[in-house]
């Protein structure tokens, strides 16, 4: 297994939990402070556009909480079960930004529905309060 880095604050207890759960399931990680490591976890949070702890770089791919896992149990599953992507990153940014534009559509479309709904609503019980 490569070297895994987190990223922490001192006072996040959902870090202390998953530095306690990595040892639990003997996955080795070196610690980094966000205090310690400034210029670094800047980088990192420029580059993912994200300021959430704990961030974990492993095989120069970045997981963070609430984006790609929900829990430590499904970031240790994630970590163990990791494998090289097959796709050059440039494939994979292009497929994840496709699957994007899909889910906002998606959301914009279910938005929609529910406003045209809404209006419905709103548009019947105006004329019967007209009667």
């Amino acid at each position: 297994m490569d070297k895994i880095e987190i990223y922490t604050n001192e006072n996040c207890n959902y870090c202390k939990l998953t530095k306690e759960d990595f040892n639990k399931n003997n996955i080795e990680f070196e610690d980094k402070s966000t205090k310690d490591f400034v210029e670094e976890y800047q980088q990192i949070v420029n580059l993912t556009g994200m300021s959430t702890v704990p961030t974990i770089k492993y095989n120069d791919e970045y997981f963070i909480p609430g984006r790609d896992f929900q829990n430590i149990q499904q970031l240790i599953n994630l970590i163990q079960t990791f494998e090289t992507p097959l796709y050059s990153e440039s494939k994979r940014v292009c497929e994840r930004i496709k699957t994007l534009n899909f889910h906002i559509n998606t959301a914009f479309g279910k938005m929609d529905q529910l406003l045209r709904q809404i209006e419905t609503k709103i548009n019947t019980d105006e004329h019967k309060s007209t009667d």
